[in-house]
């Protein structure tokens, strides 16, 4: 009886955990260039985007104290399947700064926790 009681309790955590896991964006890879003063940033991201109510809304690029530097707005859901890719140009990158941090934004799930470390070119 006690086994039965610490597998179903087991079970509704790893279910109730389910719903955020399945909201983190994840990135797979960052570039970024410089062009004058300011930077392009190239992003591949990767989301279970599951229709308009549930998809990578977008992403942030941060610096490791956590302000937000750019947000690339994403209008609506991408296949599921596949890692798609996208720019933001025109990102004003502060002097001093050699490494920024991106996460993925869920627009159900909200920002992701995980975030990807980027050295900036030289």
């Amino acid at each position: 009886m006690k086994q039965l009681f610490r597998a179903l309790t087991f079970g509704i955590i790893a279910l109730s955990a389910a719903p955020a896991l399945a909201g983190d964006v994840r990135i797979l890879d960052a570039e970024a260039s410089r062009n004058g003063m300011f930077w392009r940033f190239t992003v591949t991201l990767a989301h279970a985007d599951e229709g308009w109510d549930h998809y990578a809304s977008g992403w942030d690029i941060l610096t490791r104290n956590g302000r937000v530097l750019a947000t690339r707005e994403l209008m609506h859901p991408h296949d599921p399947t596949k890692p798609f890719t996208r720019s933001i140009t025109g990102v004003d990158i502060p002097d001093g700064i050699r490494t920024v941090y991106i996460r993925g934004i869920c627009s159900e799930a909200g920002p992701s926790k995980t975030l990807f470390k980027l050295i900036l070119p030289q």
